[in-house]
C-alpha cells in the first residue's frame, strides 16, 4: 500500500477508535441535546420545528415520516442493533455467559426496571397518561452512563464497567420488550410473517458463514420495513438482528461477526444515530413555567421519582438481596459503595426514556415527561459522578498503598 494511502487508513482507524470511546459518545450526545434545547428555545425555534416535522419517504410503504420520526424509528434501529450485538456477545462469550457472573447484573437490571415502574405508578397514580407513562423510567442509557463512568471511575476495577454494561444492555432489552408489548396498537399478520422470514434468512446466512454486506443490508432494510408495517416499533428489528448474529469465531477467523459488526457500526451509532435522535427529541420548551410544571405536576414528578429514586433502590436493593441469599456474587474488587454509585448512574435514562416518552404521551404531557427525563438524567449523572469520584480516589489510594 502506498505511503499516503497507508497514512490515511491509519488516520481513519484512529478516528474510528476515537468515536468508539465511551467518553466521546457521551460528549457528542450531550452536545446534540444542548443544541436541541438552545435551538428550540431561541428566536429560530420555528425553523427547528419546521425541520423536525418535515416529511419525506414513500407513501406506498406507509413510510412518509417526519425527520423526527425517521430519527426515532430508523436511526435508533442502528443503536439497538449495536445494543443487540453487545448483548449477544455478553451472553455467548462475555460475562453473561458464566452463570454466577451473569446473575447479579441480570437481577439488578430486573430490579432497575420493576421498582422504577412501581415508584412511577405510585407517585403518579390517577394522573392522565400514567397507564402508559410508567414505562418511561425503566431504561438506562448505555452510552451516557458508560461515558460518566469512564470520566470519573478510571481507578475502579474493570468489573465495574462490565457490571454497568451488562446491566444497561439487559435493561434496554427489557425496554424493547415493553415497547413491543405496550406500544403495539395494530398488528399486520402478513407484514409480521415477512419480518419472520427476513430474520430466518439472516440467521441462515449467519449459519452458512456468508459475509457480504450486499446481502445483509437489503435484508436488514426489508426486516425493518416489515416490522414497521406490522405495527411493532421498528427499532425492535435492530435488536433482533443483533441477537441473531454469530458470536463465536471459526478456526482461522480473526474475530466473530458480532465483534466485527459492533466495531464497524458502533461509531455510526455513537456519532450519528443517537445524537440525531437526541437533536430532534430533546427540543422542548424550557422556562420557569415549564420547569415549575415539571416539579409540581404528578406525571413528570412520577418520572423524576422513578429515575432518581426507583432506579437506585431497585438496582442496589435487588443486588443486595441476591448476594445476601446466595443467589449471586458481588463483582470482584467492588464494594457496596461502588455498587451504590453505579446504581445511581442507572438513573440516567436519557435516550430510551426519551423514546418511551414520545411513544407513551402526546402534546404538553410528552414535553413535560421529556423535561423530567432530561432533569432526572442530569441529577442522577451528577450525584453518581460525585460518589464515583470519591470511590475513584479511594481505589487510587489503595493501589498506591499496595505499590508502596
Amino acid at each position: 500500500m502506498p505511503a499516503p494511502e497507508r497514512t490515511a487508513r491509519v488516520r481513519v482507524d484512529e478516528f474510528t477508535r476515537f468515536l468508539r470511546n465511551e467518553t466521546t459518545g457521551g460528549t457528542i450526545l450531550l452536545a446534540a441535546t444542548a443544541i436541541a434545547l438552545l435551538w428550540a428555545n431561541s428566536p429560530l425555534s420555528e425553523s427547528y420545528f419546521a425541520v423536525r416535522d418535515f416529511q419525506f419517504g414513500p407513501e406506498q410503504l406507509h413510510l412518509r415520516l417526519s425527520i423526527g420520526d425517521w430519527a426515532k424509528d430508523g436511526l435508533l434501529a442502528l443503536f439497538f442493533f449495536v445494543a443487540g450485538l453487545e448483548l449477544k456477545r455478553e451472553l455467548v462469550v462475555g460475562e453473561l455467559s458464566r452463570r454466577k457472573q451473569a446473575i447479579l447484573p441480570v437481577v439488578a437490571a430486573i430490579g432497575g426496571m420493576v421498582v422504577p415502574a412501581l415508584v412511577a405508578l405510585t407517585v403518579g397514580w390517577g394522573a392522565p397518561g400514567i397507564e402508559r407513562a410508567w414505562a418511561i423510567p425503566v431504561a438506562t442509557d448505555i452510552a451516557f452512563a458508560l461515558g460518566v463512568l469512564a470520566l470519573t471511575g478510571s481507578n475502579l476495577p474493570s468489573s465495574a464497567r462490565v457490571f454497568l454494561l451488562s446491566l444497561a444492555v439487559v435493561d434496554d432489552l427489557g425496554a424493547m420488550i415493553v415497547i413491543a408489548v405496550l406500544f403495539t396498537t395494530k398488528f399486520n399478520l402478513l407484514a409480521a410473517g415477512v419480518a419472520v422470514l427476513a430474520f430466518a434468512l439472516y440467521a441462515w446466512l449467519q449459519h452458512r458463514r456468508v459475509r457480504t454486506v450486499w446481502l445483509y443490508l437489503p435484508l436488514a432494510i426489508v426486516a425493518w420495513i416489515a416490522v414497521h408495517e406490522a405495527g411493532v416499533h421498528a427499532t425492535i428489528a435492530g435488536v433482533i438482528l443483533g441477537l441473531l448474529t454469530r458470536a463465536k469465531a471459526d478456526p482461522g477467523e480473526e474475530e466473530a461477526p458480532v465483534i466485527r459488526l459492533e466495531h464497524r457500526y458502533q461509531p455510526f451509532s455513537a456519532a450519528l444515530a443517537v445524537p440525531l435522535f437526541a437533536l430532534f427529541a430533546a427540543g422542548i420548551e424550557i422556562n420557569a413555567d415549564a420547569l415549575g410544571r415539571v416539579v409540581t405536576t404528578a406525571l413528570p414528578v412520577a418520572v423524576l421519582a422513578g429515575l432518581i429514586v426507583g432506579k437506585a433502590i431497585g438496582i442496589l436493593g435487588v443486588s443486595a438481596a441476591a448476594v445476601r441469599f446466595g443467589i449471586a456474587q458481588r463483582p470482584r474488587g467492588m464494594g457496596w459503595r461502588d455498587l451504590g454509585a453505579l446504581s445511581l448512574l442507572g438513573g440516567v435514562g436519557f435516550t430510551v426514556s426519551l423514546l418511551m416518552a414520545e411513544l407513551a404521551l402526546t402534546g404538553s404531557a410528552a414535553d413535560e415527561a421529556k423535561t423530567a427525563v432530561l432533569l432526572a438524567s442530569v441529577v442522577a449523572a451528577l450525584a453518581a459522578a460525585v460518589l464515583l469520584l470519591r470511590r475513584n480516589r479511594a481505589h487510587g489510594e489503595t493501589v498506591s498503598s499496595s505499590a508502596d
